[in-house]
C-alpha cells in the first residue's frame, strides 16, 4: 500500500504541475485576446489543460448555436440573435466537461484515502498478533523475561510503525490532491463566467 501510494502521489505532483502550467498559460493568452475565437490555437496546443478543454467545449456549443441562428429559408430576412437560454446552453457544455476533467484529475486519488484509513488499522492487527505472540511464549516457557517477550513485542511495535509509514504520507497526500483539485474547480468556474462574458459582449 506504501509503494504504491508513493508511485500515486509523484505521478499526480507530475499531472498537477503540468496542469497548472497549461492552464495559467491559457488563461493569460485568453485575458489578452480580444474575441473568444482568438484563443482556439492556444487551446489546441494546451493539451493538458483542462481550462483549454472546457473552453473548445464552449467555443464549440457556441459555433453551434450561431449557425442555427444564422440558417434559414429565402423567406428568413434577419438572423435570430443569441438568447440567455443558449448562453445557459454553451455553460452546461462546459460545466459538463468541467465535471469530466475533474473527474480525471482526481483518479487513483481514492486509493490515497483507503490507505490512510486502512494501514493504521492492519498495522493495530499486527501489533495485537505481535503481543498475542508474546503471552503464547511466556505461557510456553513458563517465564516472563524480557529474552521472551521481546521477540513479540518487537514484531508489535515494527506491525505499528509499518502501518503509520504507509498512513501517514497518504493522508497528507490526499489532503494536498484534493485541495489542488478543489483550487482547480474553482480556478475553472471562474473562467466559465469570463467566457460567458466575453461571449455576451462579442453578441450584443
Amino acid at each position: 500500500m506504501s509503494f504504491f501510494s508513493w508511485v500515486i502521489i509523484f505521478v499526480k505532483w507530475k499531472q498537477y504541475k503540468e496542469v497548472d502550467a497549461d492552464n495559467r498559460k491559457f488563461e493569460r493568452q485568453f485575458a489578452r485576446s480580444d474575441k473568444i475565437a482568438d484563443s482556439l490555437g492556444q487551446a489546441k496546443s494546451s493539451a493538458k489543460s483542462p481550462m483549454s478543454k472546457i473552453y473548445l467545449a464552449g467555443y464549440n456549443e457556441l459555433l453551434e448555436l450561431k449557425e442555427l441562428a444564422n440558417q434559414g429559408g429565402a423567406m428568413q430576412t434577419s438572423s435570430r440573435s443569441i438568447t440567455e437560454e443558449d448562453y445557459e446552453l454553451v455553460e452546461m457544455a462546459m460545466e459538463r466537461s468541467l465535471s469530466e476533467e475533474i473527474s480525471v484529475l482526481e483518479e487513483r486519488v481514492i486509493f490515497l484515502a483507503s490507505t490512510a484509513n486502512s494501514a493504521p488499522f492492519i498495522g493495530l492487527l499486527g501489533t495485537v498478533v505481535g503481543i498475542m505472540d508474546a503471552f503464547w511464549a511466556i505461557g510456553e516457557r513458563g517465564s516472563a523475561s524480557l529474552a521472551v517477550v521481546a521477540p513479540g513485542i518487537a514484531e508489535a511495535l515494527l506491525a505499528t510503525i509499518v502501518g503509520l509509514s504507509a498512513a501517514i504520507p497518504a493522508v497528507i497526500a490526499f489532503n494536498w490532491a484534493s485541495n489542488k483539485v478543489k483550487n482547480m474547480n474553482e480556478f475553472s468556474n471562474n473562467f466559465i463566467l469570463e467566457f460567458i462574458a466575453k461571449a455576451k459582449k462579442e453578441n450584443r
